[in-house]
């Protein structure tokens, strides 16, 4: 078959580009601005790349176009299309799909699907569970929206044949672990990207606010958990976060499946010690112990659910700690991108306020009261340039030192947000309209011994890069 996706520079098409180009399908595909990593990894692959959206990609004649949730019907000022391909092959009547079903129809068919949903750490979730099942010899496929340092790709195929039978009627199905999104598939279709995965197995993490472009309210987004839950079978089982009165929401609303429950000091999978060092106990009893690179109570509670999700398909948990001993995490989680003049530089995706939190609060444990920890950040996340989380802000970046915020494409006011921190020089809080003034805020209050977190879930201007030439050249 030859497909060809429309935005599949992003993570997720990127990585379905990956995966049906593995299983020998002819890929081509096309992105505004074709851009890098992903550009790079594609053409590596022998996938050909067109920029832009233009409608001469008819003449491509693929099987199959696989749309992106990138495109739209939208129209520029002059009336014209801002997608033109979009319209050809409206008009033509050819055969259409979008990413999550093309997915579903000609990858995860067949096998024992592990999803995993939530608001937050889904991506380090993912990768930490699909390491555990490597370790235990399972060769799981995976679809993970970031790059698992441990396998240096985002997506593969994995086993055919699943190596070591489990229980169950999916005893030998392969095993595939895919991030599952709660956004929204495509301009055609409005239901979240989860609900085409059927997992057998589907890890519900948290579930907070998020997405208020697409989503009114929290009960719209619980709606849609609710959704995933029903396609788990009764043979399933639903991981759920014991600590989250959404989800608890989420599963009074109706589940078929056995569900196990980690987080809480009365689940069924929990943690007694330090983030970095820590047993798990499994309903009370010991059975695993944890002490690895990573930091922070979210990551503690993220490695109890792929701990939980790994043991419904035959992993035991002593098996899974060994193997998340030797976790690398994901490219820009926590990434320390260099040390200059001893001025410390990390990348972070944190794309919300309580991921912010939850970053700096796990920082600020690993380094202690006295170290100085400089919190850099821009609200891009469509959530977030909405405003609709703003009042969070100061509560996110408590554990921080100080804090400068980047507010270009903001129609509200973040200094404002921010008054309770203090804001202007001097202050515990700066804004800046542009990359310049604000690298120049950063350069002035960095001192010898600082930890700098650069926050976005976008390039951020190479902001990374800039601040070590520069400290470099002080």
């Amino acid at each position: 078959m030859h497909i060809h996706i429309l935005g599949i520079c992003g993570t997720f098409m990127g990585g379905l580009a990956a995966l049906a180009r593995e299983a020998g399908h002819k890929v081509t595909g096309c992105d505004a601005g074709v851009y890098p990593p992903m550009s790079d990894q594609l053409r590596a692959l022998g996938i050909d790349l067109v920029e832009g959206f233009g409608a001469e990609q008819m003449a491509l004649a693929p099987d199959m176009f696989v749309i992106g949730n990138v495109v739209s019907r939208a129209r520029l000022p002059d009336g014209s299309a801002k997608f033109p391909l979009m319209d050809a092959i409206l008009d033509a009547g050819v055969p259409y799909t979008s990413g999550p079903q093309w997915l579903a129809e000609h990858v995860l068919q067949g096998r024992h699907v592990l999803a995993v949903a939530g608001t937050h750490g889904k991506t380090t979730t993912t990768s930490m569970l699909a390491w555990i099942l490597e370790s235990a010899g399972l060769q799981p496929g995976f679809l993970v929206g970031g790059v698992p340092l441990n396998f240096g790709l985002s997506a593969r195929l994995g086993a055919p044949v699943r190596p070591v039978a489990g229980a169950g009627p999916a005893a030998t199905a392969p095993l595939f672990v895919i991030e599952a999104d709660e956004y929204d598939t495509a301009f055609f279709d409005k239901r979240s990207k989860f609900v085409h995965y059927r997992p057998r197995t589907a890890v519900l993490n948290n579930l907070e606010f998020d997405h208020a472009d697409i989503f009114d309210d929290l009960a719209a987004i619980e709606r849609q958990f609710h959704h995933l839950v029903r396609t788990v079978p009764p043979t399933g089982c639903v991981v759920v976060n014991g600590l989250e009165e959404s989800l608890a929401r989420v599963l009074h609303a109706g589940c078929w499946s056995s569900v196990r429950s980690f987080g809480a000091a009365v689940s069924d999978f929990s943690a007694q010690g330090e983030p970095h060092a820590f047993d798990v106990l499994l309903r009370g009893e010991r059975v695993a112990h944890v002490e690895w690179a990573l930091t922070g109570v979210h990551n503690q509670l993220n490695a109890l659910a792929a701990i939980a999700a790994a043991h419904h398909v035959g992993v035991a948990p002593a098996q899974a700690a060994a193997a998340l001993a030797t976790f690398q995490n994901v490219r820009r989680r926590m990434e320390l991108r260099g040390t200059v003049q001893g001025t410390t530089v990390y990348d972070d995706f944190a794309h919300h306020p309580t991921a912010i939190r939850t970053t700096l609060d796990g920082l600020r444990r690993s380094l202690g009261p006295a170290a100085r920890i400089l919190a850099v950040f821009e609200p891009r996340s469509n959530t977030m340039k909405l405003g609709a989380v703003k009042a969070q802000l100061p509560w996110a970046l408590e554990a921080a030192d100080l804090a400068f915020c980047h507010t270009a494409g903001l129609d509200w006011d973040a200094g404002e947000a921010l008054q309770a921190l203090g804001v202007g020089p001097g202050q515990r809080a700066q804004v800046a309209p542009d990359m310049d003034q604000l690298l120049r805020q950063v350069l002035a209050a960095a001192q010898p011994g600082d930890h700098i977190v650069c926050m976005s879930n976008g390039a951020f201007g190479g902001i990374h890069a800039r601040l070590l030439d520069a400290l470099q050249s002080r």
